[in-house]
């Protein structure tokens, strides 16, 4: 159910100049990203991820850093220190905790306590299947069957966390695992609509709120990347802006194969698991522009 510390719900969207925008509408990535590229602090980062719950108009998201490279060994996660004896939840940073580093999100405080508490980070089913996948994960098709897990599910629903909810796993340089989560209460068909209009803009936003949030941390140094070549950089531009493939190649005046070598050789050079994440990281580096 994903649940890094958070600070209060409501604390900073008072002081983010975003405009709401309705449901189930493409959100504005212009006005998303600008704001990414200018965040400064954790607190600005929360600030960020509020807005995108109202703009999404879902009952929570939340980005939570899970692990970095050894803290995850098949997918579970080390044993914890009793929250009782060794945590403490100041804003992002939970004490005590292996694997969870820091996050920002919409949940309440309460909830995050009892996850902690029942050490639910262990057996999150979210958490598991979302570490064995790279693409968006629907949590209805996750295995909620084991007895930790509806017990999961149980408290979940008692603190209105919502029965619908889908994840982006994101990777990282040495071995981080990140996920970005929204989660609603609406029926069936209206979640499917959700992540049918949705689903790109997500992953999206997902690398880019992980790469800000990697600058943020403290004593990150960011990987030296390889330059992209100006074809490289055309490349991605298209595709940025929505080309296709087929498309992209007749514009520059190339075959789609060629056109792939290019794409495949910047995402390379971005070290990115996927064209997506290759087109949010130039993005997100300023390499190229839309």
């Amino acid at each position: 159910m994903m649940i890094p510390a958070t600070l209060t719900e409501d604390m900073w969207i008072s002081e983010l100049d975003l405009m709401p925008m309705k449901p189930n509408r493409p959100l504005s990535l212009e006005v998303l990203i600008e704001r990414i590229g200018h965040v400064q602090s954790q607190a600005e980062l929360q600030e960020i991820v509020v807005a995108l719950r109202d703009a999404l108009g879902v009952r929570h998201v939340v980005y939570h850093w899970v692990a970095t490279s050894g803290e995850m060994n098949g997918g579970a996660l080390p044993e914890q220190i009793s929250i009782r004896d060794a945590a403490t939840i100041k804003g992002y940073q939970v004490d005590g905790y292996r694997g969870q580093h820091f996050g920002c999100g919409t949940y309440e405080p309460a909830w995050i306590q009892l996850y902690l508490e029942k050490g639910y980070l262990r057996t999150d089913p979210v958490i598991l299947g979302c570490y064995q996948r790279f693409h968006p994960v629907d949590w209805r098709r996750l295995d909620w069957s084991s007895k930790a897990a509806r017990a999961l599910a149980a408290d979940a629903a008692a603190h209105g966390i919502g029965h619908q909810g889908l994840s982006v796993p994101v990777r990282g340089p040495f071995g981080q695992f990140a996920l970005l989560s929204v989660s609603d209460t609406c029926e069936d068909a209206a979640w499917d609509d959700f992540i049918e209009t949705h689903r790109q803009t997500l992953i999206l936003l997902a690398h880019y709120i992980n790469d800000k949030a990697l600058d943020l941390q403290p004593g990150h140094n960011q990987e030296l990347l390889q330059p992209l070549s100006p074809r490289e950089l055309e490349a991605m531009m298209l595709l940025a802006i929505g080309y296709s493939r087929a498309q992209a190649a007749k514009a520059l005046s190339i075959s789609e194969h060629t056109f792939r070598v290019y794409v495949e050789s910047a995402r390379y050079k971005l070290q990115a698991q996927n064209t997506t994440h290759a087109v949010a990281r130039a993005l997100a580096r300023g390499l190229i522009v839309v």
